[in-house]
């Protein structure tokens, strides 16, 4: 059975949210997972062929999740 290689986890933000991104490989794919940093809910997940695809197959979906989230003023 494969395990996980070339494992890489990174922070950044998202408008102004930050999120983990967090990526490896599995045999000849890569995965990927973006979470939301503050309580760790996974925002999507994404697989391809190499690592810079499935990275932003995954930020464009948090991406499109982020600018739908609606905040209320404080």
């Amino acid at each position: 059975m494969d395990r996980a290689q070339d494992y890489r986890r990174r922070r950044e933000t998202v408008g102004e949210w930050p999120i983990a991104v967090t990526s490896y490989r599995i045999g000849d794919e890569y995965y990927c997972a973006v979470d939301n940093v503050s309580p760790g809910a996974c925002l999507c997940r994404a697989t391809a062929g190499t690592r810079e695809e499935a990275e932003e197959q995954a930020l464009r979906k948090a991406r499109e999740m982020v600018a739908r989230t609606r905040t209320l003023p404080t």
